[in-house]
């Protein structure tokens, strides 16, 4: 089956806002599979930004396994984490999303959202996924979903397309935005 066949592939090219915000807001722990040591990989900089947001994310390399990341303790594999999660996040390529699908569905409590990073997309592995009850994204990125909802990515215009002389109110320090920032 072909993507131009398969009937669960179109409804992958695009997401409605109210359900990213929706799995933005009920995920609470996330698994983040080929999370990166190096502060200059995008999987490193996601982690760091979920992580900050108060998300609880476990990450997932086998060359990291037992070292600490962000300070959070790095597992080799899925059937490793310590406590059910809500989402698995795959950065890694199309060619093992699959494979990680699997994995996740194997556990004893699988998660409710399995997320594919830009550029990751898996008709079938999603469609496996669905089958079990699962919500898929595919081709998509968290932290920019979770900016563009926010509002944090629309304050330099980006995106937004809202066109306004009205500043966001700021906090003291560091300024985050939450996904409970903007409306429904």
């Amino acid at each position: 089956m072909t993507a131009a066949t398969d009937p669960h592939s179109s409804r992958h090219d695009t997401y409605p806002d109210a359900e990213i915000r929706r799995i933005l807001r009920e995920t609470r722990s996330i698994a983040l599979v080929g999370a990166s040591a190096n502060p200059a990989r995008p999987s490193w900089i996601v982690l760091k930004y979920l992580i900050d947001r108060g998300y609880a994310v476990t990450p997932v390399n086998p060359g990291l396994a037992g070292q600490e990341l962000l300070g959070r303790r790095v597992v080799a594999s899925l059937a490793e984490l310590a406590e059910p999660v809500d989402m698995v996040e795959i950065f890694r390529n199309s060619a093992a999303a699959g494979p990680l699908v699997d994995e996740a569905l194997a556990l004893p409590h699988p998660p409710r959202v399995i997320w594919m990073q830009l550029g990751v997309r898996d008709d079938a592995a999603a469609a496996r996924a669905e089958a079990r009850g699962l919500t898929v994204i595919m081709n998509r990125c968290p932290k920019i979903e979770y900016g563009r909802l926010s509002g944090e990515i629309g304050w330099s215009g980006v995106n937004s397309r809202i066109i306004s002389a009205r500043r966001p109110k700021l906090a003291k320090g560091v300024q985050k935005l939450t996904i409970d920032s903007r409306g429904p």
